[in-house]
């Protein structure tokens, strides 16, 4: 795959399998700093496997990935988001039982914790609810601030957690299918904050399946199939190349990638 001027994550030889079927298999690949880059393939491409081993929620056979210029394979997720780079979910990890305020602050940096004397930590506290509600009015969900996060609907709770990721001021935010399960209302309120993660300086990586999506909001995208990287380059190069075509044949029958790019250059 080609070298990119300064890329913010490099991956080698990331090798995952499972009872002898290979989930990932890949052999290179470079995030370009500063874009939005669309991670696309059919079901069972491994994508979600490959998200996890970067963001340490799995450990791969070998392979080893670097996030800038240092190596980060085989720390724990925690480490991973503390230098970061954060990742959200195809089922939203929120918690039903905190506030939605609440669950925003567990995303803050460099908590000092409720030590005995509170004069350690209120001063903190406060400057992180005040941003946390400023991101959350953002997302349109500062009227939620204080309601449980269980009561939240499907596509609330996505956002919520993409405002979360960006609690932890990360200058990577890998979302993992943001738009599965949510309703056409907040679709299109989805696409503008991922714009605007990037505009607000940071990179963006993101799983999707939905072709449409990928052609609103991608600046760069790479093709999985069968835990390899088959393809990458810029929307309307890659959705014509005869190999994704041939990949997405059967599983995204009803969609004629040609015609997208034809859309695309229209």
């Amino acid at each position: 795959m080609p070298s990119k001027r300064d890329p913010i994550l490099v991956a080698d030889r990331v090798h995952r399998h499972f009872a002898g079927v290979t989930a990932v298999d890949v052999d290179h690949v470079e995030m370009p700093r500063g874009k939005i880059t669309a991670l696309i393939g059919p079901n069972g491409a491994g994508k979600t496997t490959f998200f996890n081993l970067l963001t340490g929620f799995d450990k791969p056979q070998t392979g080893a990935w670097s996030f800038e210029g240092k190596p980060i394979a085989g720390l724990a997720p925690w480490q991973v988001a503390r230098r970061g780079m954060v990742r959200t979910f195809q089922l939203t990890k929120v918690l039903g039982r905190l506030t939605v305020l609440e669950n925003m602050l567990l995303g803050s940096k460099n908590q000092r914790g409720e030590r005995l004397l509170p004069f350690f930590w209120r001063k903190q506290e406060r400057s992180d609810s005040a941003r946390a509600l400023e991101i959350l009015e953002r997302f349109k969900l500062g009227a939620k601030a204080h309601d449980y996060a269980a009561s939240l609907s499907g596509g609330q709770r996505k956002l919520l957690e993409m405002a979360r990721a960006i609690m932890n001021e990360p200058s990577l935010v890998m979302l993992d299918e943001p738009m599965a399960g949510v309703n056409p209302a907040l679709t299109q309120s989805l696409l503008h904050h991922i714009k605007d993660l990037k505009n607000q300086g940071m990179t963006v990586l993101f799983v999707e399946h939905d072709m449409h999506m990928v052609r609103y909001v991608a600046d760069w995208v790479i093709v999985m199939a069968e835990g390899r990287i088959i393809a990458e380059g810029v929307p309307g190069e890659v959705l014509s190349s005869t190999a994704v075509v041939d990949a997405y044949l059967g599983a995204h029958h009803d969609t004629d990638l040609r015609e997208l790019v034809r859309e695309m250059e229209a």
